[in-house]
């Protein structure tokens, strides 16, 4: 049991509290919850964000919430216990951790964080971990990632990268009751930003990589407030582990001292865990990796050869836990990444759609490149994508140059378009395309996007590399004010090529010529730059 007491004395203790008035008999914190329709009674309603309203207290109240934190005395609370703090993110942490009990250590946390790459790094984490522990009878691992989490004895989809605090700290709690004995999470630049993981120790954060993103009014102010929230990560880990071939990465190293110890990794000859000989052997990527404890040649199940560096950054947490090499390896030959370098290949072999939710320039990038290097026979790529609204500004820019450069077509659909619409949205994206020549056409509605890249690619002579980029396995489209129910990208790419399929049998049973006709493009770009740096006065 906590009492509002007890809330009001860690406040306190943190230099929090700044009124306390106790309205009611009711001493004992039931709930908390900055959700009204989840208000009950007893319950501590949290009031935070921007967009919080009086009314959503009025409507906890209604539901018999007790008491309520915020920065300020609200007329709605006044017949309820009023907690007014200075902070109301920092005091969101201190109330979750109190309330649900949270202890250091236990279970064990690692925290990824990066640009790129979190979620493929973090379920090859939890599969090392689960080999491992599960050979010792223990149950599997917890895991809080983008796609899904799961707490040792039930998994849910994801609803955000990094739960709110109070989400967060019950989550934990929970895996702490199942005995799980390790948690791997995705840490965003927003759940640092915003104090989601303040209370928390990590007793490894791992570091990836650092671009651009995320930057807008309702994100991050700059380049400068994105890598400091992520940076912020150092202080709260035990031991880090940094990739020493990101960007920036004398700045990671100097910020990476917070910690009391620290571990690199890369291709770099200084990283303490480093790669190498990096080739494809049967149908499979591997690399070499050696270390003070070992030398082994690893491989991968999943395509992409920039997957190696993720699989590396894994493999630099498991070393910390020392993990027996053998489930590294178990792992990383059976782990798949739901809408991450997921392969959908015609009966024919003439079309062959990449899903992937690659949605920012370092990723991008690094998409292009192993479309280059790793799917070399078909000879014309077809991308589609879109950009989000209202956020990731930079994005619409830098996608769309990088999607000109090296697709042969580019279909520009949505992508959560919410609230300011896909029309406006797709208007400034086409410019970027256009800047590079390639051609391109807009097609608002996704499905139908995937619908005509197909098309496209059945009207080639040559075989047609399709990349269906941006939303991996994502099963909601923010579109207008509401989040409504879509196919991920992977059931409309497998959909779609179906129908194709359906349709060029029909037509060989009919004994009807299959015709090609001509596929013309403006462009054909036949190398990929690693090296772009884009400025405000470019192209």
């Amino acid at each position: 049991m906590v009492t509002i007491e007890q809330i009001a004395a860690i406040l306190d203790e943190r230099g929090l509290l700044l009124d306390f008035n106790c309205k009611r008999k009711e001493k004992e914190v039931s709930w908390l919850t900055f959700d009204s329709r989840e208000a009950k009674p007893g319950c501590l309603f949290i009031c935070k964000g921007a967009a919080f309203k009086e009314k959503y207290l009025e409507e906890a109240v209604e539901k018999g919430a007790s008491f309520y934190i915020c920065e300020k005395n609200l007329p709605a609370g006044k017949e309820i216990t009023s907690l007014i703090v200075s902070d109301i993110r920092k005091a969101i942490a201190a109330v979750s951790a109190r309330f649900f009990e949270y202890t250091p250590g236990d279970p064990v946390v690692t925290a990824i964080t990066g640009t790129k790459g979190k979620t493929t790094t973090a379920w090859y984490l939890k599969g090392m971990l689960d080999a491992w522990q599960q050979s010792e009878g223990n149950v599997r691992t917890g895991l809080l990632s983008t796609i899904m989490n799961d707490d040792g004895l039930y998994r849910e989809d994801a609803v955000m990268t990094t739960p709110e605090a109070p989400k967060l700290h019950e989550f934990l709690a929970r895996a702490k009751e199942n005995h799980v004995p390790y948690v791997t999470m995705e840490v965003s630049s927003q759940a640092l930003k915003y104090k989601r993981t303040r209370e928390l120790r990590f007793q490894v954060g791992v570091f990836l990589n650092i671009s651009e993103d995320h930057i807008s009014p309702a994100e991050h102010e700059d380049f400068e407030d994105y890598f400091s929230s992520k940076l912020s990560m150092f202080r709260q880990s035990e031991t880090v582990c940094i990739n020493l071939d990101s960007d920036h990465v004398e700045r990671i190293k100097n910020a990476a001292r917070k910690a009391k110890r620290v571990i690199t990794f890369g291709k770099h000859p200084n990283a303490d865990i480093r790669y190498s000989d990096v080739c494809t052997q049967n149908g499979r990527i591997s690399f070499r990796v050696c270390c003070d404890r070992f030398t082994q040649r690893f491989s991968l199940k999943m395509k992409g050869k920039f997957n190696v560096e993720n699989a590396v950054a894994a493999i630099a947490a498991a070393y910390v836990y020392k993990v027996p090499v053998c489930f590294m390896k178990q792992a990383l030959e059976t782990i798949e990444v739901p809408g991450r370098m997921e392969t959908f290949i015609s009966f024919d072999k003439k079309i062959c759609g990449i899903v992937d939710f690659a949605h920012n320039r370092l990723s991008f990038e690094k998409l292009f490149d192993a479309a280059f290097q790793e799917f070399g026979e078909y000879k014309k790529i077809i991308t589609v994508f879109g950009c989000p609204g209202c956020k990731a500004l930079n994005r619409r820019r830098e996608l769309g140059i990088i999607a000109g450069l090296f697709s042969d077509y580019v279909v520009i659909t949505s992508d959560d378009p919410g609230a300011e619409g896909q029309s406006g949205i797709a208007q400034e994206v086409k410019k970027y395309v256009e800047m590079t020549g390639c051609a391109y056409e807009c097609v608002d509605e996704r499905r139908m996007a995937v619908e005509r890249a197909v098309d496209l690619a059945a009207s080639c002579k040559e075989r047609v590399l399709i990349l269906l980029l941006g939303r991996g396995n994502e099963k909601y489209q923010k579109i207008g004010e509401k989040a409504c129910l879509y196919p991920t990208d992977g059931e409309l790419m497998k959909d779609v090529l179906q129908k194709y399929e359906k349709a060029q049998n029909e037509k060989r049973k009919a004994g009807c010529p299959i015709k090609i006709p001509s596929f013309h493009v403006d462009k054909r770009v036949g190398k990929l730059r690693m090296d772009l740096h884009f400025s405000g006065n470019d192209l």
